[in-house]
């Protein structure tokens, strides 16, 4: 492709994505608050404030935004993946569209694993301040710091997603990834305990165990394909 054709490419995958996040956003208005309220509940506060008079209804926009941005996420990847494909071998083009549902799997899985570690996050960040202080949950922070988490534990869990495609355009190998296997058990034990936080060795398990998995089944589809 020529570089005006690049950009045409890009311009074209840029207003899809804009559209299908648009679009997303508007239904998503209609449910914001239900997410509001599973956040609050889910983070085991029972209540939260806000603190500007248009408080309220600039975070439902908020909220609105970043579930559009989710929904439309099979979309967004979808376009990705389309934009980068012509540089891929004609025989490394049929993985895109399983890549493409991989991606979105793994990155729920994630977004589901920080859900299940909110509450912990939560009470350990509580059991760390000073007695004499008590936490007054803003809302709008409270929110900031689920997207922070969402985000970054989806991005963690697309580990597979990574490695594989880094396999298959021969940066990597599946012999490399066996070679190094005890420093990658070590760093995902470090990734595990530093995104999932508890004085129990059970907690950073909940990261540690898909993870390490994801690896090993990576590499082993790696063999397989001659990688």
């Amino acid at each position: 492709m020529s570089v005006i054709e690049h950009l045409e490419a890009l311009r074209r995958m840029l207003i899809i994505s804009l559209i299908a996040w648009g679009v997303a956003t508007i239904a998503a208005v209609f449910i914001a608050h239900y997410v509001i309220t599973f956040v609050i509940t889910r983070a085991g506060i029972g209540h939260a404030i806000y603190l500007q008079p248009g408080g309220g209804v600039l975070l439902q926009l908020k909220v609105a935004l970043y579930i559009g941005l989710v929904l439309a996420a099979p979309v967004l990847i979808q376009q990705i993946w389309w934009f980068v494909s012509p540089g891929l071998h004609a025989h490394e083009r049929r993985f895109v569209m399983p890549l493409v549902i991989a991606t979105i799997i793994f990155f729920a899985f994630g977004v589901g694993v920080a859900m299940f570690a909110l509450p912990i996050y939560i009470k350990i960040l509580g059991s760390l301040a000073p007695a004499d202080v008590s936490y007054l949950p803003d809302i709008s922070e409270l929110v900031s710091f689920v997207l922070i988490m969402t985000i970054g534990f989806g991005l963690v869990f697309e580990l597979p997603v990574v490695l594989f495609v880094l396999g298959m355009v021969r940066i990597i190998s599946s012999r490399w990834l066996y070679k190094r296997r005890p420093y990658w058990f070590l760093a995902l034990a470090i990734v595990a305990n530093f995104l999932t936080p508890g004085v129990d060795p059970l907690t950073p398990m909940i990261m540690f165990v898909p993870l390490y998995i994801f690896f090993e089944a990576t590499a082993l589809l790696l063999k397989l394909l001659g990688r």
